[in-house]
């Protein structure tokens, strides 16, 4: 049963890895697991929590910087040690079929970090803002997909990494946000 879903994990990474290649994705990928490319989103929530909510949004804030806290030490510091999965681009057995899009990198793959973090921040904010801003459901999950998704297509993580990590940061990201409900029940 593991080596099946193990078998399937590498055929859907090949097929989305090398099967979509395009030179936009090739161009566009990169940027959108980059963290400084997403940078004026972060400052943008920083600003408008704290223009919008004052108090309540350093709150907000704190409670996002714990949200990634706990998302970074679950995924890196607990599971991927005790998983030890080599990244794709890390695999004897995929050496030729590896298009080096952005550099490998030495830690492990499973769950993904990226995945793990967008998705918990995506799904705090989600149900901390949805009943006042309806499109941030949508906006939300697809920023958290598309780099998630862009972790597989550059090379650094399988799908079930990324797919783990997505359950993962949504658990992590649910709750946070009942906590934070809980204490401070009024925005």
């Amino acid at each position: 049963m593991i080596e099946s879903l193990q078998q399937f994990d590498v055929e859907l990474f090949l097929k989305i890895h090398r099967g979509l290649a395009n030179p936009f994705f090739d161009w566009l990928m990169p940027l959108m697991r980059n963290r400084f490319t997403w940078a004026p989103l972060y400052l943008f929530i920083i600003i408008f929590c704290v223009r919008e909510y004052r108090k309540k949004g350093w709150y907000i804030i704190g409670m996002l910087l714990f949200t990634f806290a706990m998302g970074d030490l679950m995924a890196s510091r607990l599971i991927k040690p005790a998983m030890l999965r080599l990244r794709p681009c890390n695999e004897p057995a995929l050496i030729n079929e590896i298009i080096h899009r952005v550099p490998c990198g030495s830690g492990y793959s499973f769950p993904s970090a990226h995945a793990t973090n967008h998705f918990a921040l995506a799904v705090f904010l989600i149900m901390i803002f949805y009943k006042r801003w309806k499109p941030i459901l949508p906006l939300g999950l697809f920023w958290a997909f598309i780099i998630s998704f862009a972790q597989v297509y550059v090379g650094v993580h399988y799908p079930v990494d990324v797919i783990t990590g997505a359950l993962l940061g949504t658990i992590i990201g649910l709750t946070t946000s009942k906590l934070f409900r809980t204490l401070q029940p009024e925005l």
